[in-house]
């Protein structure tokens, strides 16, 4: 039966004359749960592709024909919602070039309406998400050229966050699309975003920013000309945690840098060091839940005041590094010690107590024979 191939009226009726109420109802054997299960999944599947197509279909009819017959911007707009929800599967999405769907959301990302173009701009960021062939699919289907114009220029706010979302989802791991970024200077526009009030845009120009800087330090001397230590450092004051962790995390990265020799990027910035006394001073004012929440923050504070000035912050003196409790995330899972109990619970029945007080000498300790002897000592057949 696992073989067959039933229209989805046919699987109907099959399963309706199990439960029909005129007879009594049996067990389904193991065959059949394989095979109807099969079926849907193939139906399923056959029905979001044809679906799919219907979308691209639509998408690539002309935007004045659309009208004529009614068509609004809020029903494109509802289209792309439905298409991005079919593409979260990495199968799907590498399915909507197939059905021609990718080359209209491209078209849709240079639409006048600024929500078509940010709905085309979150169809994108589904589709090539931790997805190296639909990535490589769009980069050749031109849709690089339109985010980048987004990201840099839109009028529109969300429009250009989008964009930049987009971006950020195509280039990373894909060398060619670094390159082509880095080339049309999207570092400049990764800098004009620093600058913006929204701290949305903000935070993803940073995480993008810092995923250049730790894949290629040769870059970090452009993004100092360019500017960014200084948009950086006065973002460490900024109102959003997420910000200030980013841009902490940039400044971190750029004081590793090992590209100027001996000599930081930041390490002889005064300014750096009043920055960063003046949030320890915040830390030490925070509430014990605002404490828990800038964990992360204390952390990268502390290792860039060791980065820049060699010494520990103040944070760890007073405590505010680690606080009591959080010790525990520093030690991995016990995942084997369960599995062990038995044997140290036998070996400890069986053994005298004072060879239990040696587990070193490898007569009472059964996981010391298991290990072997420990660093160090000398086996009794080297002596």
């Amino acid at each position: 039966m696992a073989g067959d191939r039933l229209s989805w009226s046919g699987l109907l009726k099959w399963s309706l004359s199990y439960a029909d109420g005129t007879r009594p109802s049996r067990a389904i054997s193991e065959e059949e749960r394989r095979w109807l299960a099969e079926a849907v999944e193939r139906h399923m599947m056959v029905d979001v592709v044809s679906r799919m197509r219907e979308i691209a279909l639509l998408m690539s009819t002309p935007l004045s024909v659309l009208e004529a017959h009614g068509i609004t911007p809020d029903d494109i707009e509802g289209l792309l919602a439905e298409l991005q929800v079919h593409v979260e599967s990495i199968d799907m999405a590498n399915d909507l070039h197939s059905v021609g769907g990718l080359v209209p959301v491209i078209k849709y990302l240079r639409n006048s309406n600024a929500r078509i173009r940010a709905r085309a701009a979150d169809v994108v960021t589904t589709v090539v998400q931790n997805n190296p062939t639909s990535q490589q699919l769009v980069m050749e289907a031109s849709g690089f050229d339109p985010l980048l114009s987004n990201f840099t220029s839109d009028p529109d706010l969300t429009a250009r966050i989008k964009a930049l979302g987009a971006l950020s989802s195509l280039i990373r791991n894909n060398k060619p699309g670094v390159s082509a970024f880095r080339l049309a200077n999207g570092y400049a526009g990764l800098r004009d975003a620093l600058t913006s009030e929204s701290a949305r845009f903000q935070r993803k120009a940073l995480n993008l920013t810092n995923y250049l800087l730790s894949e290629s330090h040769s870059d970090c001397s452009v993004f100092a000309q360019l500017g960014f230590p200084r948009l950086m450092m006065h973002l460490v004051s900024s109102d959003d945690l997420g910000v200030r962790e980013a841009a902490l995390g940039g400044l971190l990265e750029l004081a590793r840098d090992t590209t100027l020799g001996s000599r930081s990027l930041l390490a002889d910035h005064d300014r750096l060091r009043w920055l960063l006394q003046a949030r320890i001073e915040r830390i030490r004012m925070m509430a014990p839940e605002d404490l828990d929440a800038a964990r992360e923050e204390r952390q990268l504070v502390d290792s860039l005041w060791i980065t820049c000035y060699h010494e520990p912050s103040t944070l760890h003196v007073e405590g505010l590094l680690v606080l009591p409790g959080e010790e525990c995330f520093e030690q991995p899972p016990d995942v084997a010690g369960r599995f062990f109990e038995p044997l140290r619970r036998s070996s400890a029945r069986r053994a005298p107590s004072n060879e239990r007080s040696d587990p070193g000498d490898g007569t009472g300790g059964g996981m010391m024979l298991l290990l072997g002897p420990s660093p160090g000592s000398r086996s009794n057949s080297g002596e």
